[in-house]
């Protein structure tokens, strides 16, 4: 980002968005290029409170009164020396037309000035009158050597002990993912709980990160203590998902592979695709984000929704190698080609930001999606290369209904010798996971409301009770199947090889 920040001042543009929350990470990134080139510039800072203040001196309203957008703008442009002019916080006031047409002005009288105006800010929003004009940069957070720096910093103001090298490297890559402000106050957090920062502060930093993700309102971090043996059956998917434990890690890019990118799983509700999902996590030993894509829109303001967005994409990337997880694809995206009369092409916007992330991401951030409505699903997520495997969970087979019996018994009681589970997967016949799990939980209850212990007979009279969604939404299940057979991968062996047997 520097560096592509320096071309732009070089190069005379005369109008750059920055986007960023860190302002003095940033201010001090722009100082130290305005040095470097030539001839040198001089950095000026706006605020609303403050008017124009030259970069290094005191925050005060200068004698220029500089205070409002127009005034600020028309000093620049009458100011004879070459600078840099960093606006602060200008996006509430820019689709006003005088600020918007000062601005165009401020471009006009650029030419051959050596003269840049940065409009600092945390969000996007850019008038329609200044697309065509402004670059737009997003200013990233900072990487292992900046948060080295801030350790260090921190280890010797509060004369610390030397860490060794893997407690450094395991604290630098607990903070990843926080501004540089907010891996100070983690570290003093650390220091305070511990008298000293050790590698057992690892859980301390992570423990403080996971609530500034969840400030954020979009993302969520979720921590699965089940393992993937807990799900019943989609051996494929397991061997699959298996196979790629180690995908991630220097051996694998040493070995010549390439980064995974993501996988979609589709089917029937209930079958376990957002279990799989979350237990991944554990298996691949990396953290696991769960992007709310109802929470991205919001209306309040142009923009706005594409920026919520945007930092989201950009905290997960920080933070990765990570799992981004997006449940029920088909609902978050559906309809978006057709959204320009219904919210202004917001979610067309939505819809082509994430899809180009998607393409040109470099990060190992790896998207796992879930998807029950394949018709809902724009066409443009089903084509090859976009998902690394597209997996289809079925109903379970009379030998997965056995293992999610076995699974969901032993959670509850120690001994289930007592319970005849192949009989039991007869019974459930055409019943997703949940739903098995549902009728021993309703078993349990009939039992427990008698005062005795639940039995096999509980059981099978809660499964004949239930109606299963198989049955209340049969064509639905037989369209998304027929749809499947040629598409997608099954994620169970056993219908995998009766799949290519029909082919």
């Amino acid at each position: 980002m520097k560096e592509e920040l320096n071309i732009l001042i070089q190069a005379q543009y005369p109008l750059v968005y920055l986007m960023t929350s860190e302002e003095e990470r940033a201010e001090l990134a722009i100082y130290t290029i305005a040095q470097l080139v030539k001839p040198q510039r001089r950095v000026y800072v706006w605020t609303v409170t403050h008017g124009i203040v030259e970069y290094g001196q005191p925050r005060q309203v200068t004698q220029h009164n500089t205070v409002s957008p127009e005034a600020a703008i028309e000093w620049i442009i009458r100011h004879r020396e070459p600078g840099i002019f960093i606006l602060k916080d200008l996006h509430p006031f820019i689709d006003a037309p005088p600020t918007t047409r000062s601005l165009r002005d401020a471009i006009a009288s650029f030419k051959n000035s050596q003269k840049n105006i940065i409009l600092m800010s945390p969000m996007l929003n850019i008038p329609i009158e200044l697309e065509k004009e402004v670059a737009v940069l997003d200013f990233p957070l900072p990487d292992m050597g900046e948060l080295n720096k801030v350790l260090t910093q921190h280890i010797d103001t509060n004369r610390g002990r030397r860490l060794t090298t893997d407690a450094r490297e395991k604290l630098l890559k607990a903070a990843l993912g926080l501004t540089k402000d907010e891996a100070e106050k983690v570290y003093r957090k650390a220091q305070v709980t511990a008298q000293r920062l050790t590698e057992e502060e690892v859980d301390v930093v992570l423990s403080e990160k996971k609530q500034l993700i969840r400030r954020n309102g979009i993302l969520e971090y979720i921590e699965e203590d089940e393992t993937i043996d807990a799900v019943g059956g989609l051996e494929e998917l397991k061997k699959w998902l298996k196979q790629r434990s180690n995908a991630f890690t220097e051996r694998a890019r040493e070995y010549g592979l390439p980064q995974p990118k993501g996988m979609l799983i589709l089917g029937v509700p209930g079958c376990g695709k957002s279990l799989i999902a979350k237990t991944t996590s554990r298996l691949w030993g990396l953290p696991l984000l769960r992007l709310d894509m109802g929470r991205v829109y919001d209306g309040s303001m142009v923009g706005r929704s594409e920026a919520n967005l945007r930092n989201a994409l950009k905290t997960a990337e920080s933070i990765s190698p990570a799992i981004l997880f997006i449940d029920e694809l088909d609902k978050s995206f559906a309809g978006s080609a057709g959204s320009g009369d219904s919210d202004g092409g917001t979610s067309s916007r939505i819809f082509g930001s994430f899809l180009t992330w998607m393409q040109e991401k470099k990060s190992p951030v790896f998207v796992m999606a879930t998807a029950n409505r394949v018709e809902r699903l724009p066409g443009e997520f089903l084509r090859k290369g976009r998902f690394d495997e597209i997996f289809f969970v079925d109903l379970p087979t009379p030998e997965e209904r056995q293992d999610i019996f076995k699974i969901h018994l032993n959670k509850r009681r120690e001994d289930i010798t007592r319970f005849d589970l192949e009989q039991l997967s007869k019974m459930a016949d055409g019943f997703s996971g949940a739903e098995i799990e549902q009728a021993i939980v309703a078993a349990m209850y009939e039992a427990f409301a008698q005062e005795r212990e639940f039995t096999q007979l509980d059981i099978i009279a809660a499964l004949k009770a239930t109606l299963p969604l198989s049955k209340t939404m049969q064509e639905q299940v037989t369209a998304l199947r027929d749809w499947a057979r040629q598409r997608a991968r099954s994620a169970a062996s056993s219908v995998a090889e009766y799949m290519r047997m029909e082919s």
